[in-house]
């Protein structure tokens, strides 16, 4: 017997647990994680990382620059390291009891997969950062602003549209190691369809719809950054 003729029955079997078994409110639940923590570690990652990128671009003319510069080198070459199942075992189980919180496993897989965000996105945005023409900060520090205020209100903004397409992989490479969670307990996409295919020993189709709603996934955040460009690149068009 081949695939497409035992396609069928398999079909059948994931189908009767998928709908009948209430299989589908595993998934529905398992998305919503994989969502959430996609998006909010972006969302962290994007803070933590314009702050270092902001940082690692001043003039290292003051100790406490550069104290603060080593602080993001050690950060950044800490989470870009250590593959992130292994920052979420260490957040999980030693981190945070070790200082005595108590977090929900949502809660810490968030934040572990915002602060390995961050570190990624601190590299990318001092990229952008550095693609600016350097003559809008002295622009800027030339209308009375300080430095700071020009980094946030000038210089990042344009940055960011430079980035905007990394950013994009950035959000993918994001959903789509969510699908390592479940080793902290944590209920997702892949831990959803695992349990399907647990309850009836039937894998082989759960895994292969799995794999169709992640590249759904990535097709609609792929069309929203383009969208995104798009209009961003008709703004500039007609300011210019």
């Amino acid at each position: 017997m081949n695939f497409f003729t035992t396609l069928p029955r398999k079909w059948a079997v994931f189908y009767n647990t998928f709908v009948n078994q209430n299989g589908y409110k595993e998934v529905l639940g398992g998305l919503r994680n994989t969502v959430i923590i996609a998006v909010l570690g972006l969302l962290i990652g994007i803070v933590i990382g314009t702050i270092i990128a902001a940082v690692k671009v001043i003039p290292p003319y003051k100790r406490v620059t550069r104290f603060f510069q080593r602080i993001g080198d050690i950060y950044v070459a800490f989470f870009r390291g250590t593959p992130i199942v292994v920052q979420l075992l260490l957040g999980y189980y030693v981190l945070f009891p070790a200082i005595g919180v108590n977090l929900p496993v949502l809660n810490v897989c968030v934040i572990i997969f915002g602060l390995n965000s961050g570190a990624y996105i601190s590299e990318i945005m001092r990229g952008g950062i550095n693609s600016v023409d350097p003559g809008q900060m002295e622009a800027g520090r030339a209308l009375g602003l300080s430095f700071f205020s020009t980094m946030m209100l000038i210089v990042i903004p344009q940055a960011v549209k430079n980035i905007l397409p990394t950013l994009g992989n950035e959000f993918i490479t994001l959903i789509k190691e969510t699908s390592v969670v479940g080793f902290v307990g944590a209920t997702d996409i892949c831990v959803a369809f695992r349990y399907i295919g647990t309850n009836n020993y039937e894998f082989m189709v759960p895994y292969l719809v799995m794999a169709l709603i992640y590249i759904v996934m990535v097709l609609i955040i792929s069309l929203g950054v383009r969208l995104m460009e798009r209009r961003l690149g008709r703004s500039d068009r007609v300011h210019n």
